[in-house]
């Protein structure tokens, strides 16, 4: 599994015990591409989830997708290894 895989499969985790609902969203030709790995609601607020790795940083496109779900009300978040354990605290 790669070290995004682990970190995605954690927020995962995370979401399911939360309760959450969430989508994961394929990046393809046909879709939206850069939208972020996770959709969620939670208690009737949006949150966009995109999951780095290794200090990896979300490319031009994806930091637009970020950008345009808090312009709409939305809560962005970026996750990785270093912030993983505290998505509970992250999503109300």
């Amino acid at each position: 599994m790669t070290p995004e895989a682990k970190v995605k499969a954690k927020v995962k985790k995370i979401l399911m015990e939360m309760q959450a609902y969430y989508a994961m969203p394929m990046g393809t030709g046909f879709g939206n591409s850069g939208v972020s790995d996770f959709l969620v609601c939670k208690q009737g607020l949006f949150y966009a989830i995109e999951c780095k790795a290794n200090g990896n940083k979300p490319t031009a496109l994806q930091l637009k997708h970020l950008e345009d779900v808090r312009k709409a009300g939305g809560i962005a978040l970026v996750i990785d290894e270093s912030n993983v354990d505290k998505l509970k605290e992250l999503i109300k």
